[in-house]
């Protein structure tokens, strides 16, 4: 496998597991209180990688010299993003989650050329203009006219918010502190970086699942349904660890900026997802978005991948 491809299908399926998550997160309104799915998701998430990187606790020098740090991406990656989409749900549809996530490309721009003086290029601007068009497509269905009939509402100022997070979030994979890069970075494998994350982003998503519990009194969940588990079984497994692990392998083999263009197939796969659900073939629509996206990613790629 060339290394583009290789590149292509790391990135690929971040998108594929999130359009996935924003699904879910829909269907458990109502069962499963947001801020407590996101606290949930992670203690899995962290338990079933605990064998994988049990060796992290061997290393407590080297995290107590980077707790601010680890503390931050995971407050970032795994407290704030994944419980500010599951709020967003709340009131907005997967599709318009999706959708501003989908902006990524132009928020890590700016989050670059602010905080890292990362300057975009012409062929990243002309990307995320494709990609953007790949989205609009799919939210109007086609028909262009009604895209500015899209409704924003409550729980797409909070996914903006969250956007906003990520993108930092990613920034900060490639540009660590000194006492994460080598030679002092810690020997840690991805599972083990992983699993540091979980556990400091837990403190995050742990301390909003109480303050939920004691301000908004949620229902309580049924663990009688077996979609509950099985909702959490997958975004334990398929948004948490399969797309954290490829996304970092992305964006540490093609920078932040490039990566975020593959984070358009999103809503792509949102609405195929859940014209599938709805027992609906896919329309020429998306075909036409798919090829704006692909568009879009293509042009974005440098010629020799970093």
């Amino acid at each position: 496998m060339t290394l583009g491809l290789r590149i292509a299908v790391l990135m690929t399926l971040p998108p594929l597991m999130w359009a996935g998550n924003a699904v879910v997160g829909r269907l458990m309104v109502g069962q499963v209180p947001p801020l407590a799915l996101n606290a949930l998701r992670w203690l899995i998430a962290g338990a079933l990688l605990a064998p994988l990187a049990m060796r992290v606790f061997k290393d407590g020098a080297a995290i107590r010299a980077s707790w601010l740090y680890l503390l931050a991406i995971g407050t970032l990656g795994v407290g704030s993003f994944n419980a500010l989409q599951y709020l967003a749900l709340q009131t907005s549809t997967p599709l318009n989650v999706t959708l501003i996530f989908a902006s990524g490309p132009l928020w890590m721009l700016v989050v670059g050329a602010v905080a890292f003086s990362e300057r975009a290029t012409r062929r990243q601007a002309l990307g995320a203009l494709l990609s953007l068009a790949g989205v609009a497509t799919v939210v109007s269905r086609g028909a262009w006219a009604q895209v500015a009939q899209v409704q924003f509402v409550t729980g797409d100022a909070i996914m903006l918010v969250g956007v906003l997070g990520w993108a930092v979030y990613s920034w900060l994979l490639v540009r660590p502190p000194p006492s994460m890069r080598p030679p002092q970075r810690p020997d840690w494998d991805w599972a083990a970086f992983l699993f540091v994350q979980a556990l400091f982003g837990l403190i995050a998503a742990g301390g909003a699942a109480v303050l939920e519990q004691a301000f908004v009194a949620p229902p309580p969940i049924d663990w009688s349904r077996p979609g509950v588990w099985a909702a959490l079984g997958f975004v334990a497994v398929g948004p948490s660890i399969i797309a954290y692990r490829c996304w970092a392998l992305g964006v540490a083999a093609a920078g932040p900026a490039v990566a975020a263009f593959f984070a358009n197939l999103s809503p792509l796969f949102t609405a195929l997802l859940s014209t599938w659900l709805l027992h609906e073939w896919p329309r020429p629509y998306h075909a036409v978005a798919f090829a704006l996206i692909v568009a879009g990613i293509a042009v974005s790629m440098p010629a020799k991948p970093r």
